[in-house]
């Protein structure tokens, strides 16, 4: 295992971060905080608890995680694009790197900027509302295999795209629509039962669920099911990457 390599791509990317930290993490926090202002105020003043829980404090674990799906896919996927399209990255394909330290080293950097902004979010969100964590160890597990994960696919999305619209057009048009009808401001038992069959097969409900599960002990579906959903998903990503470098698609072209 190169560490050197791990830590030269790591350090490079997280610097990134803090060259533009109105943009990387102050903005994520100001926009939560409006979500906490119109959905804690205007939709909490009509629906005072959910499942025993204050609405305020229900929304927080679909906040956070709405934020670091994002977060996660949009960092990992300009920090293998950018390379790309400046041409420097036929100068990692050249070095005596692996895929494995290439992936660890880029993705570790997306994870971890997602990681900190969904922390900060999370302590944001205690001037709002009173939060209680029943399971404090699941909610990191949770936090950082989601983080991983989507970081993962946004690697990925990096690869794929071509320009910068393409880039964001999957977190624009997939992504946030996925996390809004995931869960993350409603209990999926609210819905007809139609509407929860349906929903079961959007994979993010499962994420969300567990991740809530971690916070109020209440989920929508097993937690064993939430573990099982992203532990295959990152396995795809990892085949999927794997794959591409294999072949060199959208690399070496």
């Amino acid at each position: 295992m190169n560490l050197a390599a791990i830590r030269a791509i790591y350090i490079f990317e997280m610097s990134r971060t803090f060259r533009t930290i109105w943009q990387s993490l102050v903005s994520p926090v100001l926009s939560t905080s409006l979500y906490f202002v119109v959905f804690g105020t205007a939709i909490g003043s009509r629906i005072e608890t959910v499942e025993g829980v204050s609405y305020g404090a229900f929304i927080v674990p679909g906040l956070i995680m709405l934020t670091v799906l994002q977060q996660s896919v949009a960092n990992a996927g300009f920090g293998i694009y950018f390379p790309k399209f400046v041409g420097t990255i036929y100068e990692l394909l050249s070095a005596p790197v692996t895929v494995l330290e290439i992936v660890i080293g880029y993705v570790g950097a997306a994870a971890t900027k997602a990681l900190m902004i969904g922390l900060i979010i999370l302590a944001t969100s205690t001037f709002f509302v009173d939060i209680r964590i029943a399971h404090p160890v699941w909610m990191l597990a949770f936090l950082v295999m989601t983080s991983f994960s989507f970081a993962m696919l946004g690697f990925i999305l990096g690869i794929w795209a071509k320009t910068f619209e393409q880039l964001n057009l999957v977190p624009m048009l997939l992504i946030t629509p996925l996390v809004f009808l995931g869960g993350s401001f409603y209990s999926i038992s609210m819905l007809p039962p139609v509407w929860q069959t349906i929903t079961m097969f959007n994979p993010v409900v499962y994420l969300i669920s567990g991740f809530r599960w971690s916070f109020f002990g209440l989920a929508d579906v097993p937690v064993a099911a939430s573990l099982a959903a992203i532990s295959v998903f990152a396995g795809l990503c990892l085949l999927a990457i794997w794959a591409i470098f294999r072949t060199g698609w959208r690399l070496r072209t």
